[in-house]
């Protein structure tokens, strides 16, 4: 039996690993030159900066089915929590209903 992880979790990791190599890409571009340096000690931050704007499309893009699993995931737990407290709120107004009964 294998345990399927989180798809919260796997959507995660596929987004960190999405930036990981658009950082790379963009640290690799900006080592040779086609893409401009930031200036003094910047050039980091403007790796990083492109980097995101680089993997947020391809995530959005790229992680589609991913991004609707984890919805169904989150969606699941709201309901199946919105149903317990519902229960015991019933059990709790029976409870109260009862001991105003028994007065």
């Amino acid at each position: 039996m294998s345990v399927k992880p989180s798809a919260t979790i796997r959507y995660t990791a596929m987004r960190l690993g999405i930036f990981a190599g658009s950082f790379f890409a963009v640290w690799g571009l900006v080592r040779l030159g086609v893409l401009p340096a930031g200036l003094g000690a910047s050039n980091l931050m403007w790796v990083v900066l492109l980097a995101l704007v680089v993997s947020a499309p391809l995530s959005f893009v790229l992680l589609r089915k991913q991004r609707e699993e984890m919805a169904l995931q989150v969606e699941e737990r709201v309901t199946r929590t919105k149903r317990r407290l519902s229960d015991n709120r019933s059990m709790e107004d029976a409870a109260d209903d009862a001991a105003r009964a028994g007065l």
